[in-house]
């Protein structure tokens, strides 16, 4: 399995704003360079988190973006599911009826136990995780200079 761009920059833009979070919003511009994501492929992956009410804007000279919600309310699956769609890794596993073999398929139970601890482990995790995340490696680079 290979995660598509708009996972992996998403996921960089909705950290950057839970770190920043309480202190007012960020401007795209400013994700996007620190980030090193286009403006205009990050202002779709924006629309995308607005859209699902993860995330919301601020209008005005010193508008920008910001969660909408506390980074410990922000779950993992809902940020994965939001800009990858709902994952099946194979299609009987959404239409048993896509495969005659699909109730005695045994392959079709591990495609099930892995789809199960993907979104386990995203289910299990928030933003403010990743935020405490990114802040002990911050440390820990910061401690061996």
């Amino acid at each position: 399995m290979k995660l598509s761009s708009r996972s992996r920059y998403g996921f960089r833009a909705i950290l950057e704003l839970a770190m920043a979070y309480g202190n007012g919003p960020i401007q795209i511009k400013r994700i996007s360079e620190n980030q090193d994501i286009s403006n205009k492929y990050l202002e779709q992956l924006i629309a995308m988190l607005k859209a699902s009410g993860l995330v919301r804007s601020v209008r005005g000279p010193r508008g920008g973006y910001t969660l909408a919600k506390p980074p410990g309310e922000i779950r993992l699956d809902e940020v994965f599911t939001t800009l990858e769609g709902p994952l099946v890794s194979v299609e009987c596993l959404e239409h048993p009826d896509f495969c005659p073999r699909c109730t005695d398929c045994v392959t079709r139970r591990i495609w099930a136990e892995m789809q199960e601890a993907l979104f386990g482990v995203l289910r299990a995790k928030t933003l403010q995780d990743l935020v405490e995340m990114a802040r002990g490696a911050d440390r820990e680079a910061n401690y061996q200079i």
